[in-house]
């Protein structure tokens, strides 16, 4: 099996090793994921693409340290990963805010072990961060969903983790509010010099936000290609060059490179 490998290897690196993930069904096993080799440099931007049932969130799930029960091995800056930890933050689809809390009650919740002068200096920082200074006092249900997402962000940037693991959190949103986020993305990323990894259906999104984009392949999970982004930044998605892209990685899912399917599903 053919084996894909980034490199880039450093202190901050992400390696990720011969992983491969079996779920256990009533119909028998099924691989999910097949003999995965990756690395991810300290500060880079790197996008997922895939179609459903391809193990992109499976493989973001193992990186997160929710999913234990796999072969090969993880590590972030040589260190084995083998639980959740503060090092990794991580943003799903949905934002998964407690209701009955307010919007610096959420951001606080990991904060564990700091004074409450700490707590609030990092609460301030971060709602200032997302663009949501004023609302800390608001509750989930008063915001918009780009704002709950704003404030998802918000709570997994608190604990200033090495890495951030966004698992499609803008496909919920509609058009307008995608594109606003996915700029906000790009401007914390910048302004926060970490690593993102975005696992995502959409493929504009994928070559707006990343460095590279690794296109996987189902049943099993494995990694088709992977596609270096050269464009300079703020990138033009109507450019001749983001549209060349664009029909690169829809050929790799489509007979025809041209088909003009909507992948973001």
């Amino acid at each position: 099996m053919t084996k894909t490998t980034l490199s880039g290897a450093a202190d901050g690196a992400l390696l990720i090793q011969g992983v491969s993930k079996t779920y256990q069904q009533k119909e028998g096993p099924v691989l999910a994921l097949a003999d995965i080799d990756l690395s991810i440099a300290e500060g880079e931007f790197v996008s997922i693409v895939g179609g459903s049932g391809c193990g992109k969130s499976t493989l973001l799930r193992i990186i997160a340290g929710f999913e234990t029960d796999y072969q090969g091995r993880v590590t972030l800056g040589g260190k084995a990963i083998q639980k959740p930890g503060l090092d990794r933050g991580m943003v799903f689809q949905e934002h998964r805010l407690l209701p009955w809390l307010t919007v610096e009650q959420n951001i606080a919740l990991g904060l564990n072990g700091m004074s409450e002068a700490q707590v609030r200096q990092r609460i301030d920082d971060h709602l200032e961060l997302v663009g949501l200074t004023g609302f800390a006092k608001a509750y989930p249900g008063q915001l918009s969903g780009g704002m709950s997402q704003r404030v998802a962000i918000a709570r997994a940037l608190a604990n200033q983790p090495q890495i951030l693991l966004l698992d499609e959190p803008f496909g919920a949103l509609d058009a307008l509010t995608k594109i606003q986020m996915q700029n906000e993305a790009l401007r914390i990323w910048q302004a926060e010099k970490m690593t993102m990894i975005l696992v995502t259906h959409d493929i504009d999104e994928a070559i707006f936000l990343g460095d590279r984009v690794v296109v996987m392949s189902a049943r099993p999970g494995t990694i088709k290609t992977i596609v270096p982004i050269h464009l300079p930044r703020p990138r033009d998605r109507t450019s001749a060059d983001f549209m060349a892209l664009r029909r690169t990685i829809y050929g790799e899912f489509f007979t025809q490179a041209t088909t003009e399917v909507d992948f973001a599903i």
